[in-house]
This record gives C-alpha cells, sequence and structure tokens, in this order.
C-alpha cells in the first residue's frame, strides 16, 4: 500500500466521520438526516465499493470509540452501506443510481429502524423525505467533485 493510498483513506475516513457528525434537522428528535448520505453515495461511486466500505467502517469504529454513535446507529449505517453499494454496483454508477441510491438506503435503514425500535414506520418515511431529497440533489454534484479531484490527483 503506497503512502497515497493511506492519505486517501485517511481523507475518505474524515469525510464520512465529520459529515456523519452534522445533521439536517427534523420536526421530531431522533429523525434528524446526517450530512454524510450524499457524500458517502459520492465516495462510493468516485473510488469503487472496497475503499467505500472500508473507510465507512474505520468510521464508524471511531465514532464507537468516540462515544458519538451507538452499535445501532453502526448497524443502520452499515445497512446503509451495504444498499448503496448494490445499487451502484447493479446500475454502473450512471446518474440515475447516483440520485436514487441514497434515498433507497436511507428508506430501507428506517424500515429496518421501525421493526427494530418497534415505531410507526411510515412516520419515519415521511420524515426522512427532505434528506432523501437532500442526497438526491446533491449526491451526482459532490460525485463529480470527488472523480475530478481524483483525476487531478493521480496527474499530480
Amino acid at each position: 500500500m503506497k503512502t497515497r493510498d493511506i492519505c486517501e483513506m485517511a481523507l475518505l475516513v474524515a469525510i464520512i466521520t465529520v459529515t456523519g457528525s452534522f445533521k439536517l434537522p427534523s420536526l421530531f428528535p431522533g429523525v434528524e438526516f446526517q450530512l454524510s448520505a450524499p457524500f458517502a453515495v459520492a465516495i462510493c461511486a468516485a473510488f469503487g465499493f472496497k475503499k467505500y466500505i472500508i473507510a465507512g467502517c474505520l468510521s464508524s469504529l471511531i465514532c464507537l470509540g468516540l462515544g458519538t454513535q451507538n452499535v445501532l446507529n453502526v448497524a443502520i449505517a452499515m445497512q446503509f452501506r451495504l444498499v448503496v453499494g448494490f445499487v451502484l454496483w447493479l446500475a454502473k454508477n450512471r446518474m440515475w443510481s447516483l440520485i436514487m441510491a441514497g434515498p433507497i438506503a436511507s428508506l430501507l435503514a428506517r424500515v429496518f429502524l421501525s421493526i427494530f425500535v418497534g415505531k410507526a414506520m411510515l412516520a419515519l418515511l415521511v420524515l426522512s423525505l427532505p434528506g432523501c431529497i437532500f442526497t438526491a440533489v446533491v449526491a451526482p454534484i459532490l460525485t463529480r467533485v470527488l472523480v475530478r479531484t481524483r483525476h487531478m490527483v493521480r496527474l499530480a
């Protein structure tokens, strides 16, 4: 593994960790939307699933160690990551998949959460819609930025 690869991985972990600590507010506590969702989709599309899942796991370990997440948060995040990776792999990173991967993963994570905690699924799904729309709009833009940045770094 090259120094460049290690630095790249550290930056990806930092992006996921820091953006995961910022949340789009909601009217009801506990249903905020993490700002890391569009970054996660963009990282998966620009850097590939392997780097994305490794960075996500390392980010989750850091958050567990810092106490900013619990095991349920990590389980939901891992489910989100796997669904994003599957959608992007299935559609070969086409534009529609960049738009839909985050919302699909988020909605499935909310279904899982509602089953696990026994709360109203419809309410969780409806309250996640603003974050899903935000992710659908921002993820393709961030993907273009990360792909360009990655290409420019390789030229240097």
